[in-house]
């Protein structure tokens, strides 16, 4: 099977546990106003590759994946690809090596859960980026409700599958305390959390938009200051 990729990185340290091999998918459905690869958001571009060149290329790199590292696809949204991903993830299970799903859940569909039940099978952890908990401020940041993401996160929890929760922290958008007392609640209800990251927002994407001729939409807006991202951090859970 074919699938469509933006990119790779042989030696990813911040998407997982341990040394990563990061395949990048193409295409994605959300527009997350803060999103730094929108050159990934068209579906059908990028390059082509089967799922054994990809195994077969990461499988390189497996001397560098003792302590629990291995293979993460992010995107893009990967969950566009779903099939792919989850022969690309049957082939490197085979090979012994981990396997992890960075995804932003928008995909998922409670009526179609056997397509979900395969892909999970194979999937070690799930990287879940959580945009908003409001629903109406996840449209107004996505282009999308977060009904499908909070039910992907809950579904996981249910099944038992392991999960990081990620959380990009943007002043005036994500940083506020109710909403992110709120994101602790719906947190504290699941049972497989492993880890919540808070990342902060970052400028280095907007470049990307200029080259590619388009309207960065937060342009003027600034990082979170240190302090309200160890705020964020203490809501959540992660410190004291």
């Amino acid at each position: 099977m074919d699938g469509y990729i933006h990119s790779f990185e042989s030696f990813g340290t911040v998407d997982g546990p341990g040394i990563r091999f990061v395949v990048f998918m193409q295409g994605c459905p959300m527009r997350c106003l803060y999103c730094h690869n929108p050159d990934t958001w068209r579906a059908g571009a990028g390059k082509t590759y089967t799922a054994e060149e990809v195994a077969a290329n990461a499988a390189k790199y497996k001397s560098y994946f003792s302590g629990g590292g291995g293979v993460t696809v992010s995107g893009g949204e990967p969950l566009m690809q779903a099939d792919f991903v989850r022969e690309l993830f049957t082939l490197l299970k085979a090979k012994g090596i981990n396997t992890a799903l960075d995804t932003s859940g928008i995909l998922f569909n409670p009526a179609d859960k056997h397509k979900f039940d395969a892909l999970l099978e194979v999937c070690d952890l799930v990287l879940l980026d959580l945009k908003h908990i409001d629903g109406a401020e996840h449209k107004k940041l996505t282009g999308h409700s977060n009904g499908n993401v909070l039910a992907f996160a809950e579904y996981l929890s249910d099944t038992g599958k392991p999960m990081w929760i990620r959380h990009v922290l943007v002043p005036d958008i994500t940083d506020n305390d109710e909403y992110l007392k709120n994101l602790a609640q719906f947190i504290d209800g699941l049972k497989t959390v492993e880890r919540i990251e808070v990342l902060p927002y970052h400028t280095m994407g907007a470049v990307k938009y200029k080259n590619l001729g388009m309207e960065y939409a937060l342009e003027g807006v600034e990082p979170p200051a240190r302090g309200r991202v160890q705020n964020a951090k203490r809501i959540l859970g992660i410190i004291k």
